[in-house]
């Protein structure tokens, strides 16, 4: 029997996953204890963040595949606390550690609800990347479990943490640039035809894991864009329907999740979207040209992206909110009005403060995880995010209007629906 196999026979016997954890437990210091799963580029990233606060040590790093696992030890080792690091392969060994605090999910998208869910069982407060989910319906068990276990958990679009996008959000919401009728969002960037190319299947390298890397997702033969590290980009595994949605749900979220915010998480009651393969001739399946149109209460939105032509239809950002006295132009980078004229309104600009939100998104979690407040992106306002992103791609994949209502988290036409819920490969059924 494999050290996997006995590992699972003895984690059912044991009952890991129930919460049995009722308050938390504190390493030297009173520090909180950190573990982080998928050790990758967002990872990594997140783990860096995560060791920049006072009340953070790391504790173990776990990764299906040996050289990230290598490399997450190896950063993690070198923390200030002095604490010692353990390697793990398997991530039902960290959920069972009753000595962890809080677990970082950084894996593939197809992993993270399966995971959110699972550690709020064993007592543990979660950080999870983005998007959240991959169908509406995990995006929704995430939020119950989060309730049903009183647990914080912070989702990583951490743009929210930034300064600068909590100042635009709440100018628009007070009216700053009028009645706000249409708002532009996009991604726009050059990619030679050729794309990521297409590989032959082949056999896993003996160093990964590829049946725990699967997971839930379909049983598919290896293919090095499936798995997807290139040390050039991050990972490819984001143009794969079995483990992500494309473009829509890797950026999209980001863009739309401030949207929303300034429309206090409002949702769309309908999306009609149009996208395919145009251009890359690579083995991707998710589209690389596409527009989304959403209907709001008062405004229309719409996210767009493509591959074959980088210029941008914004003169500042990659946002616009189009109102009644000026346009809110904003990125990362900051935000900028340009009024209508004769609005009464004046031109404005105010940049981001260096550094980025990730370090700020961190402090915002630990301090939720004390404090027992919801955190400035609460799965709940992801999973909305994630939602509206995957309304897109199931009006791409169904081929027709989707009707959302945000009251009951329903789509309709009943042919769409197949897109909102998956079945997952045995034994990763996600229960509560």
């Amino acid at each position: 029997m494999s050290d996997r196999r006995a590992f699972i026979k003895t984690a059912s016997a044991a009952g890991l996953t129930t919460h049995i954890f009722p308050r938390l437990a504190r390493g030297a210091n009173d520090k909180l204890q950190a573990a982080f799963i998928g050790m990758g580029r967002m990872g990594m990233g997140n783990l860096s963040a995560a060791m920049r606060q006072d009340n953070l040590v790391p504790v173990a790093v776990c990764d299906v595949y040996q050289p990230n696992l290598d490399k997450g030890y190896e950063a993690a080792a070198k923390n200030l606390h002095g604490a010692t690091v353990r390697k793990v392969k398997d991530f039902r060994q960290i959920l069972a550690d009753k000595s962890i605090d809080i677990v970082c999910i950084s894996t593939p998208d197809h992993w993270h609800a399966y995971m959110t869910v699972e550690a709020c069982k064993a007592g543990k407060d979660v950080y999870v990347e983005k998007p959240v989910s991959v169908t509406i319906e995990e995006g929704q068990l995430m939020v119950k479990a989060a309730r049903k276990y009183s647990r914080v958990v912070q989702a990583g679009t951490q743009q929210r943490s930034q300064p600068h996008y909590q100042r635009l959000t709440k100018m628009i919401a007070d009216g700053a640039i009028g009645d706000v009728t249409f708002v532009r969002t996009g991604n726009y960037g050059f990619t030679a035809p050729e794309g990521i190319g297409a590989p032959a299947d082949e056999k896993p390298p003996a160093d990964l894991d590829w049946d725990l890397w699967l997971g839930p997702s379909p049983m598919r033969p290896y293919n090095r864009n499936r798995f997807g590290v290139d040390p050039k980009s991050f990972s490819h595994f984001r143009w794969f329907w079995d483990y992500a949605g494309g473009m829509m749900t890797d950026w999209g979220v980001h863009l739309l999740d401030i949207v929303q915010l300034a429309f206090g998480e409002e949702m769309p009651t309908a999306c009609v979207a149009l996208g395919k393969k145009t251009y890359i001739q690579d083995n991707r399946d998710t589209p690389d040209t596409l527009e989304a149109n959403y209907e709001y209460s008062k405004f229309i939105a719409t996210y767009e992206n493509r591959l074959a032509n980088n210029h941008s239809p914004f003169p500042y950002g990659n946002t616009a909110f189009h109102g009644s006295k000026g346009t809110l132009y904003c990125d990362r980078s900051g935000f900028r009005i340009v009024p209508i004229r004769g609005s009464g309104i004046e031109p404005l600009e105010m940049l981001a403060e260096r550094g980025g939100g990730n370090v700020q998104h961190w402090a915002n979690f630990l301090d939720c995880v004390k404090t027992r407040q919801k955190p400035v992106s609460d799965i709940e306002n992801c999973h909305k995010s994630t939602t509206t992103c995957h309304l897109a791609n199931i009006s791409i994949r169904a081929k027709c209007r989707v009707d959302f209502d945000p009251a009951t988290e329903t789509v309709s036409p009943v042919e769409a629906r197949r897109f909102a819920s998956r079945e997952a490969r045995a034994p990763w059924k996600i229960t509560l």
